[in-house]
């Protein structure tokens, strides 16, 4: 399957599609992450989607692959189904977030080391770190904002 060479908008249609990414990634890059924290946190991204800016990318078939979804200048998901990872999806998600969306900064779990060195080598630089995420559950994490330059 090959990709489709543009970033699109998501429509609110898509967001149960958009929420099956979110976890299929979740359960593939944060293995630090308990079962019932998945299933705490789905209802909460579902319910989060109308609030954001969001863009994705799809196949040939036109499903998504991956997304992103920015609000108030940050990247506050970018999520990419496990087969598409290594593919360049979250490059260009997140090249569009900066450039089209105006994402200037970023939160990332510290445990998803992958993240954290991608996130790095696009440009952000860790401004600030937390003992734990929003929820006040012990997942730490790292604040970036993006390079001046």
């Amino acid at each position: 399957m090959e990709l489709q060479d543009a970033v699109f908008p998501v429509e609110p249609a898509e967001y149960d599609h958009i929420i099956e990414v979110w976890e299929a990634s979740v359960r593939a890059t944060h293995h630090f992450v308990q079962e019932a924290d998945i299933v705490f946190f789905r209802p909460i991204v579902r319910q989060v989607l109308p609030d954001l800016a969001l863009a994705c990318m799809r196949d040939q078939v036109g499903q998504v692959v991956g997304y992103a979804a920015v609000g108030d200048q940050r990247v506050e998901m970018l999520f990419i189904r496990p087969e598409w990872r290594g593919q360049g999806v979250g490059r260009r998600l997140l090249s569009h977030a900066v450039r089209e969306m105006g994402a200037r900064g970023l939160d990332v779990n510290e445990q998803n080391e992958q993240a954290v060195g991608f996130y790095l080598k696009m440009g952000f630089e860790v401004v600030g770190r937390s003992e734990h995420d929003g929820f006040g559950k012990p997942y730490p994490l790292l604040h970036l904002r993006l390079a001046a330059g």
